[in-house]
């Protein structure tokens, strides 16, 4: 985690904790010529537009005042979509009973990308149940193999 992400945690969270919404995660990543400074945000049943406006201008509000980015940015602040990231404990055990994607570090049972319905978490690894052209398995990763999972969307 960067400096920057770590700084717009510590400005974002009591706007949060205020407004009774939860910090999904923070990015700072350039994309072509442009940096952007993104910020998730969410709650159940889910963040709406003018949540996301007003978090975003008391976050700029902040972070003009302590102007710790150097060069120019777009400040994006948005829900995590459909396809959440799932980063903290929380997040995992949430996620529990719904269709997951997990890309590892290293293969799992010949398997670097996996998708599947997360049926158990126990902070160590994660249970997937994984559906391979007509036969079912049951998959388990160890967390620390996780690189990135999400929540999928199934057609």
């Amino acid at each position: 985690m960067s400096k920057i992400t770590e700084l717009t945690e510590e400005l974002v969270n009591p706007i949060l904790e205020d407004m009774n919404l939860e910090l999904v995660d923070v990015e700072f990543v350039k994309e072509g010529s442009n940096w952007f400074l993104r910020v998730f945000i969410d709650k159940e049943p889910g963040v709406d537009i003018e949540e996301c406006g007003i978090v975003s201008e008391r976050l700029s509000e902040k972070l003009d005042e302590l102007d710790p980015i150097q060069q120019n940015y777009f400040l994006e602040v948005s829900s995590p979509g459909a396809e959440r990231p799932l980063k903290k404990e929380k997040d995992f055990h949430n996620a529990i009973g719904k269709q997951v994607y997990v890309k590892t570090y290293e293969p799992i049972e010949g398997m670097k990308e996996i998708e599947g319905v997360l049926d158990k978490y126990d902070g160590d690894s994660l249970t997937i149940n994984v559906t391979i052209k007509t036969r079912k398995k049951e998959v388990t990763v160890p967390k620390d193999k996780v690189a990135k999972a999400r929540l999928a969307v199934t057609f």
